[in-house]
Formats: structure tokens, C-alpha cells, sequence
């Protein structure tokens, strides 16, 4: 299992936590044990670059996933195929502001945001209710795993 974190955002974040949320997260949805996956902690202005060119949407964003080679969750009998599940973009100064407006840790709201972008890479989305509710629900169920409590109330739409 590879997970590379590049911290480019000149905030302090505790990387190793989230290659420990990672490979909780690829245990718990059975994914190979040689995935990849890459974090890449950006500042404002890098992630807003991201945004407008990927989205088309002007502005900082929270987190961004890029996916490579669209894998999917497996299951005890039947995991999944390794292989590179992708990047993921997370900026530690819209975690801020989010978890202060949230009211808990930059911390929280940073693995929260990783859960989110593992979720994406993997396929969910949040665009339908039905999609949101399965996603969230399932996003809530593995932090709160990882996390030995509740976890933080959403703060992405």
C-alpha cells in the first residue's frame, strides 16, 4: 500500500494521520493492499487554480479527487484489484474556516474532507439525495470507525 502526502500548503497538518485514515479506510472497503493513493495538501490559491480548471467553478475549494483507475470498493470474498486509486487535493486554510463554522477541530475537518475524497475516488457521489444519503452515511460510519467517536457533522454541501 502506497500513500503519499505533499504538504505544499505551508500549514502545519498531522500527515500521518491520514495515511492512517487511508489504510483504515482500504481495509474497511477491502481494497488491495497495493493501491495507491497520493494527498496533496494545497494553499488557497494552488486549489483555486485546481478549481477553475477542473471545474469551472471560480473560488478556494475544500477538497478536489482526481481519479486514476477507477476502482471500486470489494468485498471480504472478493476485493478489489490493485491498482492507482488517484489524488486527492485537500486545503487546510477551507478546512479552517469550515471547522471553525463547524465547530470542531482543523484536524477533524481535514480527515473528514480525505474520507470525502477517498469516497469520490471510489466511485460515490452526492449529486442525488439518494447518492448523498449513502455517501454521508457511509463517509460518518468509517471516520467514526477511525475516529473511536462521533464524527464531525458535515460541512460539505
Amino acid at each position: 500500500m502506497s500513500i503519499e502526502v505533499n504538504n505544499e500548503s505551508g500549514e502545519q497538518v498531522a500527515e500521518e494521520d491520514l495515511v492512517r485514515l487511508a489504510r483504515y479506510i482500504f481495509e474497511r472497503l477491502y481494497l488491495h493492499p497495493q493501491t495507491e493513493l497520493s494527498f496533496i495538501l494545497a494553499d488557497r490559491e494552488a486549489i483555486e487554480k485546481l478549481h477553475i480548471e477542473w471545474m469551472d467553478e471560480p473560488g478556494a475549494t475544500d477538497v478536489l479527487s482526481f481519479p486514476m483507475d477507477e476502482l471500486r470498493p470489494g468485498t471480504s470474498a472478493r476485493p478489489a484489484p490493485s491498482g492507482l486509486l488517484g489524488d486527492i487535493v485537500i486545503c487546510p486554510q477551507v478546512a479552517a474556516e469550515q471547522a471553525k463554522a463547524g465547530g470542531h477541530s482543523v484536524q477533524d475537518e481535514v480527515l473528514l474532507l480525505a474520507t470525502h475524497g477517498i469516497l469520490h475516488l471510489l466511485g460515490y457521489d452526492h449529486a442525488e439525495p439518494e447518492e448523498k444519503a449513502e455517501m454521508f452515511a457511509l463517509q460518518r460510519e468509517l471516520l467514526s470507525g477511525f475516529l473511536g467517536r462521533e464524527a464531525p457533522a458535515e460541512t460539505i454541501a
